[in-house]
């Protein structure tokens, strides 16, 4: 049996809670603000249960106060599915877990049974299993890598992978769309393996000329050909001991293919110009956005340099694959914009989230960091509204046309139809006013003509 308090301006969802609760014999002190919740937490409680929006302020202020001066105390974060990137960051402030609404008994009996645990120093697990295995941020300061995984299927996948084959020296070959961070993972790979202390060195393959190919792979000495005034070291010295990224792999000429496969069975290079052998210790790891084994068969890449490069592969999923961890990779693009354009943009309003779960995503990673990097600069306030995202996210929203009539001209089924195009696209006005083709002030006239803009 535990004290809990439990902290949510939801009366409804907090009588369902604590009586659920009592049921299980715990006993539950209610507040519905955060004024409220100062006074009665002056008591001792054995867990507490905060909701992360509340009418007087932010729930992740108090979770701060609470740490500072109950930090033995679990704190769990009530949240709903758009706030699940939020209640991550509110478990790096120090927050014991999270629970989504509607919540399911299994899961908050589970949490408790945790969290009493952790009270007790019985137990050493203080995130939830899926929590601590699945979010990861990996980050070096000299290859600038970080690497987020999100809480999806596809990403759980991703990051065994990554996991496994990192700590061995197996070459291998990243697949993926373009934008779904290929280099990102290449760099986790090797921040994860034994080569970590050695360099890093990317090389993009499609925008090296065949004529200098070799140049730039191997190096050369001076006087080699016009214009080679110095020696110069190759990105395959550069990389010695350490690892080696060939982007876009399959852009290379069939004669750099034959001088790469050469450099990997030897494990020798040649600079150009030079008599010498020079002996290197690297890893291999390529992408592609292509389908190079479809090269192979055309005759367009060789099937041997194929083999040598593909000894284990990983394909990255694209967004849309992904859509669970969105709001992860989206906190995490936030907090870097903030600290590149000296920004304290605190997250995303409904309709901004809304937004960006309907939208394709054909750029992936890329395009949404790059929508959130314009976001940040365009906003004044405290969160990222649908005012400042970029036209294309509603032009390409995926949102079809069910059968609306092109203008509301009749007041009999124009509150219906209103309806059925907020429903439709999960209450997104600008959405729904591209359904109904009206205009947002048009339609935003309608709902409160009806009632409706409550």
């Amino acid at each position: 049996m535990a004290k809990i308090l439990v902290i949510d301006d939801d009366v409804t969802f907090s009588s369902l809670l604590e009586r659920f609760l009592v049921r299980y014999k715990h006993k539950v002190a209610v507040c519905h603000s955060l004024k409220e919740a100062a006074t009665i937490f002056k008591s001792t409680f054995d867990i507490v249960f905060l909701d992360l929006r509340l009418p007087d302020g932010d729930g992740i202020s108090f979770l701060e106060k609470i740490k500072e001066e109950s930090p033995e105390v679990p704190v769990v974060i009530m949240t709903n599915y758009a706030e699940v990137a939020s209640a991550v960051s509110a478990m790096k402030k120090g927050a014991f877990d999270y629970i989504s609404k509607p919540f399911q008994q299994e899961s908050v009996l589970n949490v408790i049974e945790n969290a009493t645990k952790q009270t007790d120093g019985s137990a050493v697990v203080t995130k939830t299993p899926e929590l601590q295995t699945s979010v990861v941020a990996i980050s070096d300061k000299n290859t600038n890598a970080e690497m987020v995984f999100g809480i999806s299927n596809a990403s759980k996948k991703l990051a065994e992978y990554v996991g496994l084959v990192a700590p061995t020296d197996m070459s291998v070959l990243i697949t993926g769309k373009s934008g779904t961070g290929k280099e990102v993972v290449a760099k986790s790979i090797h921040m994860q393996s034994s080569r970590k202390e050695f360099p890093f060195i990317a090389v993009d393959c499609g925008a090296i000329p065949k004529e200098i190919a070799s140049s730039e792979f191997f190096g050369h000495v001076k006087g080699s050909f016009t214009g080679a005034v110095s020696d110069k070291k190759g990105h395959f010295e550069e990389a010695n001991e350490g690892t080696i990224f060939l982007d876009e792999v399959g852009n290379l000429s069939y004669e750099n293919q034959i001088q790469l496969l050469r450099a990997l069975q030897e494990r020798k290079i040649k600079p150009v110009g030079s008599s010498k052998e020079i002996d290197v210790n690297i890893r291999i790891l390529s992408a592609t956005n292509e389908n190079l084994l479809k090269a192979v068969e055309n005759g367009e890449f060789r099937e041997d340099l194929y083999h040598r490069l593909n000894e284990f592969s990983i394909k990255v999923p694209s967004l849309v694959d992904r859509m669970e961890d969105m709001m992860i990779f989206a906190e995490h693009f936030l907090a870097s914009a903030n600290k590149q354009l000296g920004k304290q943009v605190i997250g995303f309003d409904r309709d901004a989230i809304i937004c960006f779960q309907q939208y394709a995503w054909p750029g992936n990673l890329r395009e949404l960091q790059n929508v959130i990097k314009r976001s940040v600069l365009l906003t004044s306030g405290n969160y990222i509204t649908e005012g400042v995202l970029p036209s294309e996210l509603f032009e390409n929203s995926g949102v079809e046309d069910v059968g609306f009539i092109t203008s509301l001209s009749t007041k009999d089924n124009e509150k219906a139809l209103i309806i059925a195009a907020l429903e439709k696209t999960n209450n997104n006005k600008t959405l729904a006013a591209k359904l109904l083709n009206v205009s947002r002030k048009t339609l935003y006239n309608k709902l409160k003509a009806y009632g409706l803009d409550s």
